[in-house]
């Protein structure tokens, strides 16, 4: 696990461009938990720095609207896109996440 932010960084229902043990990573917070994920849409590469949250856990790529799970990356809507996730744990303030 790398550090990657402080918890207060990452604005609740907003995001937070990182790099996290030499990779680009997204931190996402809704509700108070912290997800980490790939930085831009394996569908056809949009940032997802721009990404839409309607809705907790859950982001909708600027592009094409396609909605993954931040937990798991799946995009219920075309299933041959997977977003890619990271572990992440949460100690006191900061953010570690697992991009090995």
């Amino acid at each position: 696990m790398v550090f990657a932010a402080k918890v207060s960084e990452v604005p609740e229902f907003g995001k937070k461009l990182v790099e996290a043990g030499g990779v680009q990573v997204l931190l996402v917070k809704t509700k108070g938990t912290v997800y980490a994920c790939e930085a831009e849409c394996p569908h056809q590469g949009a940032p997802l720095q721009g990404a839409f949250i309607k809705e907790a856990g859950r982001l909708s790529c600027p592009r094409h609207g396609y909605r993954f799970d931040l937990a798991t990356g799946a995009c219920a809507d075309h299933q041959e896109y997977t977003l890619k996730v990271y572990p992440v744990e949460i100690r006191g303030d900061e953010v570690f996440v697992e991009v090995g």
